[in-house]
This record gives C-alpha cells, sequence and structure tokens, in this order.
C-alpha cells in the first residue's frame, strides 16, 4: 500500500508540474492566445453622391479581399443625395457587416446623409469636438411641408430605423435627427441601472420599472438633434471620443481583445472616381449641354466639319460615359440617345428641309436625356417612382434648363459678334438680312463686303459641297447646302431655297 500509495503521489506531482507550467506559459505570453488583425481606412469625404456609393463599394471589397477584419470608414461631410445615401447605408448593413467589423470614424461632422452613413455602421468613434446628426430632408430650391414632407421623412426615418435596430443605437435619437416635434426624455431602468429613450407619446408608466420622476428631457418638440461629439458618448450614439486615429485603433484592441497588425492600410478614392464625381456636379453637367449645343450650332453654320462639332461630340461622350459608370444611363438609354444623333444628322446633312428623320432625332435625344436623369433599370420605365426620383429628375432638369440658356446667351453673342473679328470670322456665316422678295445678304470672301443672291441664281462650286461647301455666284463667295447630294469642284449649280442664313442649292440643268 505504502510503495502504491508513493507511486501515486509521483504522478500525481508531475501532472501538476505540467499543469503550473502550461499556465505559466500562458500567462507569460499572452500576445499568442490575443487575435492579430488587419484594418482599412477608406475616406469618405464631401458630397454624398452616386459616384461616392460606387467608390466606397469598390473600395470595401477591395478590404475584403485582403483579408482587412476592421473596416473603418473616415467621415466628413455635410450630406447629399438621400437615395446615394440609402445605398450606402444598406451595403455597410447587409453586405459588409456581415463580414467584418464596420467603424464610422467622424474626423469633423456628420451631417444629414452623413449621419445616414455613420448610424449605419457598427460602431461610431468620434474626434473630440466633432458633430453628428441634423438629418431632415430639404428640397433645394423650394420647401417641403404637410403631406410631402412627411413622404420624405417616413424613408428617412426608416433607413435610420434599420441602422438603430441592426446596430444597437437609440432609436428614438436617431428618429430625433431627422422629425422635429419629436420630444425625447430620458429614463433611467431601475431594474438593469442603465438609461433608456423614449419618445413622449412612448413614456413607459410602471414606476417599479422605471424612475419616471426623474425623466431628463433631452430633445425638445422643436429642436432637430444634433450632437457633439461628448452629448452622442454619453447617450449611446458613439461609443468612444478620441484623440486621434491611433485612439480609435487602441479603442478597439482594448475593446475586442485584439491587436492590429501593422499601421491600418488607407484606401483613397482614384482620380477617375474623383472626375466621374465632379462632371456630374450640376454645374458642370450645365457648361457641358452649353457647349454641346452650342458646337451644334456653330458647326450647323459653317461648312464642312471642323473644331466646333468635334467639341460637341466629347461634351456628349462625356456626358453621357460619366452617367453610365454612376449607373444612371444604362445601355437602352444610351442607344436611344446615339439613334436620336444618328436621325437628326440625316435630317440636316443629307434630306432637305425638316421632317420626320429629324423631329424623331430630337424625341429620341429628349428621350435618352430624360432617361439618364432617373435611375432605373433597362427593362423599365424611366418613370420617377418616389418623391427622391422626382428630386433627381428636377435637378439635373435645372443642369439642362441652365446649358440651354447659356447656349442662347453664347449663340446669340457669337452670331453678333463672331462674324466682326478677322481671325474668327471663319466659324460662322453671317447672319441673314432681309431684303426685297426673296433676296438675303450672305457671307463673301471678304468680310468687309456684302452681296446680294436670289432663288434661282447659278454659281460654280469651288469648294466641294459634301454636303456643305463653298460656291461662285459672280463676285460672291456663298456658305451653300447641297440638297440631297454630293456636288463637286466646278460643278454648276442653282439656288433653290434661302432660309435665313442657309443656302440650299442643286445642280443646274444642262451639265456640261
Amino acid at each position: 500500500m505504502n510503495n502504491s500509495g508513493f507511486k501515486f503521489g509521483i504522478i500525481f506531482s508531475v501532472l501538476l508540474l505540467v499543469f503550473i507550467t502550461d499556465l505559466k506559459a500562458e500567462i507569460n505570453e499572452p500576445s499568442e492566445a490575443i487575435h492579430s488583425v488587419k484594418s482599412v481606412i477608406i475616406p469618405c469625404k464631401d458630397l454624398i453622391d452616386d459616384g461616392l456609393y460606387k467608390s466606397i463599394k469598390r473600395r470595401s471589397q477591395e478590404a475584403l479581399d485582403m483579408g482587412a477584419e476592421y473596416l473603418i470608414y473616415e467621415i466628413q461631410t455635410y450630406g447629399g443625395l438621400v437615395q446615394a445615401a440609402d445605398d450606402i447605408s444598406k451595403y455597410l448593413i447587409l453586405k459588409v457587416g456581415k463580414k467584418a467589423k464596420t467603424i464610422a470614424y467622424v474626423t469633423t461632422e456628420a451631417i444629414s446623409a452623413g449621419a445616414m452613413i455613420s448610424v449605419s455602421c457598427q460602431d461610431i468613434i468620434m474626434l473630440e469636438n466633432t458633430t453628428i446628426g441634423d438629418a431632415a430632408p430639404i428640397m433645394l430650391g423650394g420647401k417641403l411641408e404637410g403631406v410631402e414632407r412627411e413622404k420624405q421623412e417616413s424613408f428617412v426615418r426608416a433607413t435610420f430605423k434599420r441602422a438603430a435596430q441592426a446596430n444597437n443605437y437609440p432609436e428614438a435619437l436617431l428618429k430625433a435627427m431627422v422629425t422635429v416635434q419629436t420630444e425625447v426624455y430620458r429614463i433611467r431602468n431601475v431594474e438593469s441601472g442603465e438609461y433608456e429613450f423614449f419618445e413622449n407619446r412612448k413614456i413607459p408608466t410602471d414606476p417599479n420599472k422605471y424612475d419616471i420622476d426623474n425623466k431628463e428631457l433631452i430633445v425638445k418638440d422643436d429642436e432637430l438633434l444634433t450632437l457633439t461629439a461628448s452629448d452622442a458618448l454619453e447617450y449611446g450614439i458613439a461609443r468612444a471620443v478620441v484623440d486621434d486615429e491611433q485612439g480609435v485603433l487602441s479603442y478597439l484592441a482594448d475593446r475586442d481583445g485584439v491587436t492590429f497588425s501593422g499601421e491600418p492600410i488607407v484606401l483613397k478614392t482614384i482620380w477617375s472616381e474623383e472626375m466621374v464625381r465632379w462632371i456630374n456636379s450640376p454645374m458642370v453637367m450645365g457648361v457641358l449641354v452649353m457647349v454641346a449645343f452650342l458646337g451644334i450650332y456653330i458647326e450647323l453654320n459653317t461648312p464642312g466639319v471642323g473644331l466646333p462639332g468635334l467639341a460637341a461630340v466629347i461634351c456628349f461622350t462625356v456626358m453621357i460615359g460619366s452617367k453610365y459608370l454612376i449607373g444612371l444611363a444604362n445601355w437602352v438609354e444610351v442607344a436611344l440617345f446615339v439613334t436620336g444623333l444618328i436621325l437628326l444628322s440625316i435630317e440636316i446633312f443629307v434630306l432637305p428641309g425638316f421632317g420626320i428623320a429629324g423631329s424623331l432625332g430630337i424625341i429620341c435625344i429628349l428621350g435618352g436625356l430624360f432617361g439618364m436623369l432617373i435611375k432605373n433599370p433597362p427593362g423599365k420605365i424611366p418613370w420617377p417612382q418616389t418623391d427622391l426620383d422626382w428630386k433627381l429628375l428636377s435637378d439635373g432638369a435645372v443642369s439642362l434648363t441652365l446649358g440651354f440658356i447659356g447656349f442662347v446667351v453664347l449663340a446669340w453673342l457669337s452670331t453678333k459678334y463672331l462674324p466682326k473679328m478677322q481671325f474668327l470670322s471663319g466659324l460662322i456665316l453671317l447672319p441673314g438680312t432681309a431684303k426685297k422678295g426673296d433676296e438675303v445678304e450672305v457671307s463673301m470672301t471678304s468680310p468687309t463686303e456684302s452681296q446680294i443672291v436670289n432663288i434661282g441664281d447659278i454659281g460654280e462650286v469651288i469648294m466641294p459641297l459634301r454636303p456643305t461647301g463653298k460656291a461662285r455666284f459672280g463676285e460672291a463667295v456663298v456658305d451653300c447646302l447641297a440638297q440631297a447630294e454630293f456636288l463637286d469642284k466646278g460643278t454648276k449649280i442653282e439656288i433653290i431655297q434661302i432660309h435665313g442664313n442657309k443656302v440650299t442649292v442643286k445642280a443646274a440643268g444642262n451639265q456640261e
């Protein structure tokens, strides 16, 4: 017995020594027990639009592909398009949030649509003295009231509610960021000791569970909630308030028990994304429309195809391409627009007068442009379905209208002054001046002289008409348009129509 007990004691001692050794190793080497993770910072700055949405999708997927487990979105924006913000919100909650940790890092302000993106992340961390909130929808150039306001706000409230439920933010406070007349109180839960937030009409009545007598008014009924970093932290919207980027990583590491492998990678927007966003801004789009129409106008009033026509083609290509890249233009609308240009070109350069082809061309062009102002799949009629769609349409229409007004003004100025400038006089025909009968004053070789030509005059082609070119009538050199044919140099021609500054001719009979 004594011998057996001695053996048992030795075995027990050895096992205990092994256990103590393993435990000591775990205590002395904690780094092996802490999970090492990779983080990526994705800046989200300036106007929130469809271009930013596409960029966030690209950069987020790139971060996930490189194995990042923490995606930190650096927020610095006063807002933008609600539809783009909602697209980003759904992407963060339904896609990215299921594969990695998402953190909104507010470095200056997260206002309006910026607040929507922030609360769609699982955590919000703010720098000191930054702000978040003020997400009530607005309409540029108008005022939302009554039912129209409620229709807009109900959509935005639903988006904030979705984020509150997905990421555990106080739902009542997020609603107060969207809607005025939402009075919110903070009441302590006696059982848990935690504070909870309630709208005025939803205040609990059980005094055994809530300290109702000491409820605290947080948001008045005439206020729209905007919070500083310290208030956001106190009310449970911000998880932490830090001094810098390193403070963000330190907080996450301590809370989640992880270490970050190296410095976080910063995925910035690329130049093409910034350029597409810039092109699709209302101001730039209006300028492109103006230059395109002006180029067409000048080209129609000059022989051949030159720089004005090339400029118009480039402007239209840039407009359509940028709309296609951000998802506003699909292949149907692009095809419709191009078909319109082809029909209009046939009407101008091939067919005499203006008829069915020209009318269909204008309808196709307008239809294509209209469709590009609304986001819709190729198989669906491009018609606004929501107030947000109407807002996008109205903003685009304003850009087109301003661009067209600018074109009209510049076209008038070019008609009035370009012919008087010696080095630019070749860019545009002199305007026709009505005389007796069918007489008209037209441009000639010397811009300081003028010559009267009439319907029925016979002349000779001195620059091939394909279908536009130059012809000589007596001493006058006139810019002409051939009727449904190409005429070579030396061909005898007859004037058959004079409309403003447009002289239409045909081959004269009895050609030698």
